[in-house]
């Protein structure tokens, strides 16, 4: 930008100096009698145009100076920032996305939940032969153990991305305090909020998982208990006759 604000001075100066130029031509010096006749008006006015002259050339020079100024200034706030974290911040996302989608036995799918607990959680399934009971519970057990795992395999991969969000969070807070325009600073500001998303995405999914195995062992606790509730039952139907109303009772 400074070479091109040279070079328009360097025409400004040579339109002055052709101004000059023309001015002094234009000044009447004619020989008369052998001699040079001098004209003090004329000349007085000629120097008065050049120094007019020049001042506009003056004027010229400087209106070109502050345009380049506020043209360097625009681009500047045009340019962009030189650093960019999206790419490591969706490397993070998809790395806790897929510790979600390696769930054990019940995936994050509604269908598939309901699926599973109407299999081994509730209605037939603690009502069945011994054999499918005792292979219901095994399953609910599975279910149980496979849930903590999951969710520690999440924790650890979120704490594993804390590392790459303070280097990233380094970067911007650098960008952002050296940023030259406004549109630096916007961006270094958006990369941030980025950053925020994504730190929330995995506390989202830390919750989701630790909530999914708690919410399972829950489950196959209240399995249990109906499992229980049922085997009594059964007892005290064969070996005494109560009827199925009073094994309630009974256990209560």
């Amino acid at each position: 930008m400074k070479p091109n604000i040279l070079r328009r001075a360097m025409l400004a100066g040579a339109i002055a100096t052709s101004s000059m130029i023309g001015i002094t031509a234009a000044t009447p010096a004619y020989a008369q009698f052998g001699g040079i006749v001098y004209d003090p008006t004329n000349y007085a006015q000629n120097v008065l145009t050049a120094a007019r002259s020049l001042q506009q050339v003056n004027n010229q020079i400087q209106q070109i100076q502050q345009q380049a100024t506020s043209l360097i200034n625009e681009a500047r706030n045009l340019a962009s920032l030189p650093f960019s974290s999206l790419q490591q911040l969706q490397q993070q996302v998809q790395r806790t996305q897929q510790l979600l989608g390696e769930a054990q036995r019940i995936a994050y799918d509604v269908q598939n939940v309901q699926q599973v607990f109407n299999g081994r959680y509730k209605g037939a399934a603690l009502t069945g032969t011994h054999a499918q009971m005792v292979a219901n519970a095994n399953a609910r057990w599975e279910d149980s153990v496979g849930a903590f795992e999951d969710a520690l395999r999440v924790q650890a991969g979120v704490v594993g991305n804390i590392d790459g969000a303070r280097t990233t969070m380094d970067g911007l807070v650098t960008s952002s305090q050296s940023a030259t325009g406004a549109l630096q600073a916007a961006q270094a500001g958006n990369q941030l909020l980025a950053l925020q998303s994504q730190q929330l995405a995995d506390l989202t999914a830390l919750l989701a998982a630790q909530g999914r195995a708690q919410a399972l062992d829950s489950a196959r606790n209240a399995a249990v208990e109906a499992e229980s509730r049922e085997r009594l039952r059964r007892f005290l139907t064969r070996s005494t006759g109560y009827q199925p109303g009073n094994a309630r009772m009974f256990h209560d």
